[in-house]
């Protein structure tokens, strides 16, 4: 039977992909002809969560080594304690199993639990100071959605009040502010990503939680910029251009303020009330001047009252989604990409303003770089530093 020419393709298409799965498996199941002893037994065991209940402790653990791993025996505060394991305290590569321990913890009393595995190697996690873990009812989510609320919409909705008071600027006046937003959102480029790689070194190892930062931004900025660029010969209105650009401004603060309501949510879920607390003063604060980094592309434009509660929508709400999962569901690997995609689109959002400044600097023959737009910038970044040290100190 001869093949036709579309059939070559395929042979000469799969052929290789078909040669190279009988090479993996052939070295999966004999070996790679390499006979050494091995020194160590290699165990990596992951220390997910740690959910204070009545009853004592439930840890959640991953097994993120290459090989089988036996939890033989569990300490608490230097004391050996009974357990159960749920399914079993042997995990395979990627086995996730919960360790229930009736211990009877002490509220404000820090608290260490160590797992001790067959082969004696110790796997630490830590209890700073003991509080009940926060159960998801109905409650809980409606106080978590307020305070998402707080943080995120109205912080967002007060800067856009300003937006009467932005339009009587001049056409420098006008480039200052969007250099202006062009500052706060280079700073939040810097902060997402620094909370990322931050979030990224605590994952489990085998996911590469710092690189999922990178990709995540990287992919996100590309993914935008062509949806951007295939859109550009379909809208040709300049109204419609300045409403798109604030939307996606209000897109890329909305992905920050999800990072936001992950540190809000996840400090109340560890008892760190005053903590929390803390978070939602300076978040809000800090929110304030982002309402005025989304109203600068709509000056020259006539927006309506809905345009801006869709925009503050867009932004804030995003901080109530961040809060829930924070509170209820935190996972530092997908928090990680999560962080990485919001700096990513954030950046896309820097590119398109800037080329906004250079094209309109050449359409009024003014320099793209006046000391009115650095001034802009140098003040952008200033705020969002000043308001940042609220919440960090």
């Amino acid at each position: 039977m001869r093949l036709g020419k579309s059939g070559k393709v395929w042979v000469w298409a799969l052929g290789p992909l078909l040669i190279l799965t009988v090479i993996i498996t052939l070295i999966t199941k004999v070996g790679s002809g390499v006979e050494e002893q091995q020194a160590a037994p290699i165990e990596v065991i992951d220390i997910e969560r740690i959910t204070l209940l009545d009853e004592g402790f439930e840890v959640t653990i991953l097994n993120s080594g290459p090989e089988e791993v036996t939890i033989a025996q569990v300490v608490v505060d230097d004391a050996f304690w009974n357990a159960t394991f749920d399914p079993s305290p042997t995990l395979d590569r990627f086995d996730r199993a919960k360790i229930a321990i009736p211990y009877p913890w002490v509220e404000g009393d820090p608290h260490e639990i160590r797992l001790i595995t067959s082969n004696g190697i110790i796997f630490a996690g830590e209890v700073a100071a003991a509080m009940k873990t926060p159960e998801p009812d109905a409650n809980r989510f409606m106080q978590y959605a307020l305070i998402g609320f707080y943080v995120g919409i109205v912080p967002v909705g007060l800067g856009l009040l300003w937006y009467p008071l932005l339009r009587r600027f001049s056409i420098r006046g006008m480039q200052a502010v969007l250099a202006f937003t062009v500052g706060l959102l280079v700073f939040l480029v810097i902060d997402t990503m620094q909370e990322g790689l931050e979030l990224g070194a605590e994952a489990p190892n085998v996911f590469q939680g710092t690189g999922l930062v990178w990709i995540g931004a990287i992919l996100s900025f590309l993914f935008l910029l062509a949806v951007d660029q295939s859109g550009n010969n379909k809208n040709k209105d300049k109204n419609s251009n300045q409403h798109g650009i604030a939307y996606k401004i209000a897109a890329g603060i909305g992905l920050h303020n999800f990072g936001e309501g992950l540190a809000i949510g996840a400090a109340f879920a560890a008892g760190e009330a005053a903590l929390g607390t803390f978070l939602i003063i300076g978040f809000t604060l800090h929110n304030v001047t982002e309402g005025v980094g989304i109203a600068a592309p709509l000056l020259n434009a006539k927006p309506k009252w809905n345009v801006f509660a869709s925009l503050a929508l867009i932004a804030g709400a995003p901080a109530i989604l961040g809060t829930w999962t924070g509170g209820f569901i935190f996972n530092d690997t997908l928090a990680a990409l999560f962080f990485g995609i919001g700096a990513g689109a954030i950046l896309q959002v820097v590119y398109v303003i800037s080329k906004m400044i250079l094209r309109e600097s050449q359409r009024i023959q003014i320099p793209a770089v006046s000391w009115f737009n650095f001034l802009g910038i140098t003040l952008g970044i200033a705020v969002m530093y000043a308001t940042a040290l609220l919440v960090n100190f």
